[in-house]
Parts: structure tokens; sequence; C-alpha cells
């Protein structure tokens, strides 16, 4: 989730191959792996930790990212000519690697800053795993679409691969448009991520954050609460 422009970074290792619903062939066979990057910010209020992220936090847009989802992703394809000179796309296996990047805080911190950081961070991991999901979902349909497409007339296998690579533009760009309208969502007066940021940043004491204007920039933030469209 990002501070000014929502960034979950596409990184496409290699994307090739394209659809039929092979029922059979249709369950899902591979397993995604994760990883979980930090990033070290300093404070011992909720303010000077915010402070931190936006003077630290990965780069996303035109602005900084409190936290974002970035992925991996490489297929093993094997197209076959089939005998009639069709060709048939018979395997497409992923290989997907999703990496969540977040805030660390430093290891000691007052009672109730603590309390506060840990539970803004849990909120972070737990929005940034929507968009893991949101990837994953994505690949799952990429497969289905792969596994038993046939072009006819395509004895070197040309054309049923300029038929999947029409594709997927189309599953990438879903992938983005609902990762952007989560995120609106999220950090919508009320949402999830924007009442994370005013309950880390309110001191004790403060109004409840549902009751609570929304915060001035701070410095060193491009503009707060912070959670912006991807890409």
């Amino acid at each position: 989730m990002t501070i000014n422009n929502r960034h979950t970074a596409i990184v496409f290792a290699a994307l090739l191959a394209a659809p039929a619903l092979a029922a059979a062939q249709g369950a899902r066979d591979w397993k995604p792996t994760e990883q979980m990057r930090t990033y070290a910010v300093t404070g011992k209020s909720g303010i000077e930790l915010y402070q931190s992220v936006g003077e630290r936090g990965p780069a996303a847009g035109v602005g900084q990212a409190i936290a974002h989802t970035t992925f991996k992703l490489l297929w093993t394809r094997d197209y076959r000519p089939q005998p009639n000179g069709a060709c048939k796309l018979a395997v497409a296996r992923p290989s997907l690697n999703i990496i969540y990047t977040i805030p660390k805080g430093p290891a000691s911190l007052p009672a109730d800053t603590k309390t506060r950081w840990t539970n803004f961070i849990e909120g972070v991991e737990k929005h940034e795993r929507v968009h893991g999901r949101h990837i994953v979902e994505m690949v799952e349909k990429i497969q289905a679409f792969s596994l038993g497409l046939e072009a006819p007339a395509d004895p070197k296998c040309v054309k049923v691969r300029e038929v999947l690579q029409a594709k997927l533009k189309e599953f990438s760009d879903e992938q983005r448009q609902r990762g952007r309208d989560f995120d609106a969502v999220e950090l919508s007066p009320g949402g999830a991520v924007h009442q994370l940021i005013l309950a880390l940043v309110n001191p004790p004491g403060a109004p409840p954050a549902e009751m609570a204007p929304k915060p001035a920039p701070f410095p060193g933030i491009t503009s707060l609460p912070g959670v912006a469209p991807q890409r």
C-alpha cells in the first residue's frame, strides 16, 4: 500500500504461452512461494515512526510506499504439434514467488507505542496479503486458460503462442484494477488502512480514529494518509 500512489509492482520474469478449461488438468499442481522483506524505520512515537516510513519506504509512483507487494512469475510450458497440423499447449505450470515489503520498527519501543505499532503492522500485512491473493488468482486464471489451448494449422506452434499473448494483458489489467479498487476502499475515510494510520499517529487520549480529522502532511511524507491506487 502506498502513501501517495499505490504500488503493487509487477515483475514478469517470463510470461509465455494460452484457452481450454481442461478439468482434469485444471487442478492446481503448484504452490506459490512467499518472501517477507522489511525496511527499518526509527522513532519512539507513532508520529515519528510514520514520518520514518515516509522517508524510508520503497518508492511508488510519485510518492513513497508504506508497504508493497511484487511478484516474479515463470512458466514451464510444453507446446506439442499434433498429427493434424495443429499445436496444443499440453503443460502450463507456473512458478510464482510473491514478495511482500513492510516496515520494521525498533526492537525497543514505549509500551503504548509498541502496541499501536504492532496493530499497525498486522493491519498492513493483512492488506498486502489481499494483493497477494489477487496475484495468485490471476495466475490460476492464466493456467486455466492455457491448458489444452489449441490452434489449427500451426505446426511450428506460433499461432497458439500469439493467442495466449493476446490474452495475458487482459488478465494482468484485471488484477491491477482489482488492486486499485481495493486500495480505494481501504484508504477512503473510515477504511481499514485509513484507520490504521490514524490509530498509529493519534496519541493516547486523542478522539476516536473515526472521529479524528484527516491529518495534514507530515515532514518527509508526500501526503497523508497513504494508500493510493496501484500503479
